[in-house]
């Protein structure tokens, strides 16, 4: 007997960068899928712009997973570039010193977003000879050419397909070019493979001489290293659509003779109070600044509220109330939880169970429909609505299988799997939401019931006009007092 998710594994369709729609995913090798997602350029702590990217092909490895695949998920770290060696010589700092201190960084944050470990993490300086050897291979069948300053450039004109991920005609961008076209170039749009090395910097022995490997031609050595010269997602952020992406492609289909990747995936911009996030701007925050005032799934859910591919605006109000849905969410898990008397525990026959449900149906559908994760979570509000009029009907075994199925469901979007008191009493930094933090609430709650318990009718109705007035609606049931933010 099959699983719904068993039979959910052929609905998937995936919007692919490349044909610009969507499209039914169908793997290379049955039951298998290679994913490989661009990584860090491990020079800063990183952004919320990389939380949004790493959290968005987190949902998907997860769902791939919970749909039945064998998922390789590879991302690779930058950790040579012409940034790094100039923040290290800034500090006065050892390249590798740098990098290892923001790797375990990048580590700490993407593990409190609750984010999965890749199966593979190849490092850009592990791979030299792999990235030598491919730019060899350019080179002897004319894509690429070592000019007299030491550098090796990939000739753009000698792959007919190129622009084809971005929509770029080379005629057209080179009309209207203001490329400073430099005297070793053929064309102002060739790029670097391989850069002749600069007094005091990193560099390794090569064919043409000393130096170090362009950035394009370690994702294109790397991950054909550990996936093949064809895979089946290659993602990363909207901005590396062009040129990165695009020189991915034209470089390894000239080395290979094969399609490169078979589904593009990119991930929207994040927009800060209205404008593009920029380092120039000084308008981006680090993720670990965003965590000191909000709780990191707060910072989860913001994310994947919104579709992948679309632009997400950014704010201290917009995640204010992320935080209150979320909190909605587990106030009716918990209100189910003290109606029942017990703490909620998923297990395999539960998550099973829940996916056979009319609720399951309406989430495979929506995380099929290219990782919709923002409709999916819809779903997950309509059973947090379900179980509330449950509970105020006092039907405590329909209040708890609608619990089931929402911490269920939610486990693939990894929301909702802590203990309901860990996440409602988490304080937001020092702020309040609403004039109130939900430990505040809580509290008042609290002793409104010792109010009545000890018959202060005058004290408990004071609390409740108290919380009613800071938009805080409270329900009495026999379980106990559920409270949600108006």
């Amino acid at each position: 007997m099959t699983t719904p998710l068993a039979d959910a594994m052929s609905q998937l369709a995936i919007y692919d960068s490349l044909t610009g729609r969507k499209q039914s995913f169908k793997p290379l090798v049955a039951g298998k899928v290679g994913m490989y997602v661009c990584g860090m350029t491990v020079y800063d702590y990183c952004h919320i712009g990389h939380a949004r990217m790493m959290v968005a092909f987190d949902m998907a490895v997860r769902w791939l997973k919970q749909l039945g695949y064998d998922v390789n998920y590879v991302r690779n770290i930058t950790d040579i570039d012409d940034k790094i060696i100039t923040r290290a010589a800034e500090n006065g700092e050892e390249i590798g010193a740098l990098t290892q201190r923001f790797i375990a960084a990048m580590h700490e944050d993407f593990s409190e977003l609750g984010c999965l470990s890749p199966d593979a993490e190849p490092r850009a300086t592990d791979h030299i000879d792999e990235m030598q050897q491919m730019i060899g291979n350019l080179v002897s069948n004319d894509y690429a050419y070592a000019g007299d300053n030491g550098d090796v450039y990939y000739a753009v004109d000698s792959f007919p397909d190129y622009g084809k991920l971005s929509k770029r005609n080379l005629d057209d961008m080179q009309a209207g070019s203001r490329v400073d076209v430099e005297n070793d170039k053929r064309n102002p749009f060739d790029f670097v493979l391989w850069k002749a090395a600069k007094p005091g910097e990193p560099q390794w022995a090569s064919p043409w001489g000393q130096g170090r490997p362009g950035w394009h031609i370690e994702c294109s050595a790397m991950s054909t290293k550990c996936l093949g010269n064809t895979f089946d997602i290659h993602g990363g952020g909207h901005d590396l659509q062009f040129p990165h992406h695009e020189n991915e492609i034209a470089q390894s289909e000239a080395a290979t003779g094969c399609e490169y990747a078979r589904n593009w995936m990119h991930v929207g911009f994040i927009n800060v109070d209205g404008e593009k996030m920029s380092k120039s701007l000084g308008n981006f925050a680090t993720i670990r600044d965003v965590i000191k005032h909000f709780h990191p799934e707060t910072l989860r859910f913001f994310l994947l509220s919104s579709h992948y591919r679309s632009q997400v605006n950014f704010s201290d109000s917009a995640l204010n109330e992320a935080h209150n849905s979320l909190s909605r969410l587990y106030q009716a898990l918990k209100a189910a939880e003290q109606q029942k008397g017990q703490e909620l525990v998923i297990n395999d026959e539960l998550i099973t169970a829940a996916y056979s449900s009319a609720a399951g149906q309406d989430f495979i559908k929506a995380m099929n429909d290219d990782f919709n994760s923002s409709t999916a979570i819809s779903v997950l509000f309509g059973l947090a609505r379900d179980i509330n009029k449950a509970v105020k009907a006092e039907d405590v075994e329909d209040a708890w299988q609608l619990a089931q199925q929402l911490k269920a469901l939610a486990q693939t979007l990894n929301i909702l799997q802590l203990p309901v008191q860990q996440f409602l009493q988490a304080v937001i930094g020092e702020a309040q939401v609403d004039g109130l933090t939900d430990a505040a609430i809580d509290g008042l709650i609290i002793e409104r019931a010792d109010a009545k318990t000890n018959k202060n009718f005058a004290r408990a109705d004071e609390i409740r006009e108290q919380l009613k007035n800071a938009g805080i609606e409270l329900e009495d049931s026999r379980a106990g007092t559920t409270w949600r933010r108006a």
